[in-house]
């Protein structure tokens, strides 16, 4: 599951910084991938018959009562206003749909086969941001590209015991590195906290708008699953500030990959599962093309 928040503040290099934060915002970023991890096993927890609104619901509502207080104390309330709320809700609008698709994906397929699937949004993203962005692709991302595809064809294992959770998946993919890319367009004018204030308000409103038709009143465990799952996504967000805060993001994106760790660790303690051998070797390829598109996105952007 690929969490990067390109638009948060970054320090302008590595070499400028103490080792003591870098080391910081590594150990921050791995909290926060973890916390998310943890978001879609408390979810996962609730049991297939409620709607994955419900948890965009809680999710959304709880995290701003953590978060919104604590960007009010930071930059007061003049820094919520926007001259581009079309761009925020069509932004929050791809990135709620994608958690949403993911929330009802893990009903029927193991974490650590839906966290392989979503680990190629960097995939998605560098297509996209040809029509989008005008940016331009070189032959050896392209390569890497179509290598990317064929691990997620593997893992998605079509010709073995294929799951429709598995399709959500890839959906909520397409939908986060649709996102990722109206974040990058957003951050030319838009500070980090406005864009994940804007996003929380369209999850809780969006929901609100759905529930009506979907509600199914949970169990008191399934409440407090739901509210643990709103908790940890506040705090997995806040991290992810942090992380980028103290460390640039070059130094710390790789450690996004730690979710399939995350994955694995809740599927084997809380349901006994490990991954197959299709997903295990369809994750290494997709985390492999990743990191090198990664590592050729930081050497052009070195250059320039």
């Amino acid at each position: 599951m690929s969490t990067s928040n390109p638009s948060s503040p970054t320090p302008s290099s590595d070499d400028t910084l103490p080792r003591h934060s870098l080391v910081l915002g590594i150990l921050c970023m791995v909290g926060s991938i973890g916390a998310l991890a943890a978001m879609q096993m408390f979810v996962k927890l609730t049991g297939p018959e409620y709607s994955p609104f419900q948890a965009v619901f809680f999710r959304n509502s709880v995290a701003a009562v953590m978060i919104v207080p604590f960007m009010l104390w930071a930059n007061g309330l003049s820094s919520l206003h926007t001259k581009r709320p079309f761009g925020h809700f069509l932004r929050s609008l791809s990135g709620v749909l994608g958690n949403a698709s993911f929330y009802y994906a893990y009903m029927s397929i193991p974490l650590s086969d839906g966290m392989t699937i979503s680990m190629a949004m960097p995939i998605f993203a560098t297509i996209l941001a040809i029509p989008l962005l005008g940016e331009k692709v070189g032959m050896r991302r392209w390569i890497a590209i179509l290598i990317g595809f064929g691990g997620v064809v593997v893992a998605l294992d079509p010709a073995g015991d294929f799951q429709m959770g598995s399709l959500f998946a890839l959906i909520g993919t397409v939908l986060w590195a649709i996102s990722l890319i109206l974040i990058k367009k957003l951050a030319q004018t838009e500070t980090p906290s406005l864009i994940v204030f804007y996003y929380m308000i369209t999850g809780f409103l969006v929901s609100v708008v759905i529930l009506p038709f979907v509600w199914i009143t949970p169990t008191q465990e399934h409440l407090i699953f739901y509210i643990a799952a709103g908790v940890v996504g506040g705090i997995g967000q806040l991290l992810m500030t942090y992380a980028m805060k103290f460390a640039p993001a070059a130094v710390v994106t790789p450690f996004e990959y730690t979710a399939i760790c995350w994955a694995v660790l809740f599927d084997l303690l809380i349901w006994n599962v490990l991954p197959d051998l299709m997903t295990t070797i369809g994750a290494g390829i997709v985390i492999a093309t990743g990191l090198y598109i990664w590592h050729r996105e930081t050497k052009i952007h070195r250059t320039k």
